[in-house]
């Protein structure tokens, strides 16, 4: 029988691949869309914990005060690069160069978290390499503004991996009141930024703007969170990693048929390499924990 925590977190990766829908109808500048996506979902989050009577544990953060600050503000520029890359470049590119966070981690665990890298790792490391050459270099006819997105997507791919090492650090908080926090920090980084930059425009959308500005910070922030991490709590480690990539399997697909854009074949043999040889290492036992918080989402 299938448990709901399994089809809770299968529902959570489905929606966070399907971003890029609500990001694409979105007429206003990247940092404007981030920080509406984080205002409105900690909105949204904070009356759902109001509702079940969940207090935010103030006291208890206070010793981590730092490292949530930090993260947070990362993850509002890991947005920002995130959806940024999909104006220079498609979906399908966009994700496949973000999820090579996962070999980013594979290689820095042992000078950050003094681990032991085994030959396979390294084996790992280098042909997902090679898958990510395959990306950048696969289109002959995709010129310097996808060399850009792509630039930008591993970027973001950088930022989050280091959102990744200080959550690992924190241990006064955790779930989504880890989250909580760092959206805080995220809003108050993104309310300097954004003025400063494009400025806010959010009155100017259409309505269909609007709509999809709702959709992208309740359902796909607010909801999809809520139920991921209600989910994880009951699933081991390994699964929750390997279901994760549930995530960029569908952002192709929506890529490719409900965004019309195209992708080559030896971008996705580049993609399933960064993918496959991830999930072979996860297989195997190695760097399970990195795993499991890559996907203590923050995307």
């Amino acid at each position: 029988m299938v448990s709901k925590s399994l089809i809770e977190n299968v529902a959570a990766m489905t929606i966070f691949g399907t971003i890029s829908l609500a990001v694409k109808n979105i007429s206003v500048s990247t940092g404007e869309i981030a920080f509406w996506r984080v205002a409105i979902a900690v909105t949204a989050i904070l009356l759902y914990k109001l509702i079940r009577r969940e207090k935010l544990p103030f006291k208890e953060a206070k010793s981590d005060i730092i490292r949530l600050a930090i993260s947070g503000v990362l993850i509002g520029f890991d947005w920002i690069l995130f959806f940024e890359a999909f104006k220079y470049t498609t979906v399908s590119v966009t994700t496949l160069s973000y999820y090579f966070c996962p070999v980013l981690l594979m290689i820095a665990s042992p000078l950050i978290f003094k681990e032991h890298i085994t030959l396979k790792q390294l084996l790992c490391f280098a042909l997902a390499t090679v898958g990510l050459v395959l990306i950048i270099g696969a289109r002959s006819g995709g010129g310097e503004r996808e060399f850009i997105g792509i630039a930008l997507a591993l970027t973001a791919a950088v930022c989050y991996a280091v959102i990744i090492i200080i959550n690992k650090r924190i241990k006064s908080v955790s779930g989504i009141d880890k989250t909580v926090f760092q959206f805080f920090a995220a809003i108050i980084v993104l309310g300097v930024y954004v003025p400063l930059t494009s400025g806010f425009h959010v009155s100017e959308l259409p309505q269909s703007g609007f709509i999809w500005l709702a959709v992208l910070s309740l359902v796909h922030t607010a909801f999809a969170y809520c139920i991921y991490f209600s989910s994880i709590s009951n699933l081991s480690g390994q699964k929750v990693a390997l279901l994760a990539y549930i995530d960029p399997v569908i952002a192709v697909v929506v890529s490719i048929v409900f965004l019309h854009e195209s992708i080559t074949f030896l971008q996705l043999i580049g993609g399933a390499m960064i993918i496959g040889v991830t999930i072979l290492n996860e297989l195997g036992g190695a760097k399970k924990a990195a795993a499991k918080t890559m996907f203590e989402r923050t995307q």
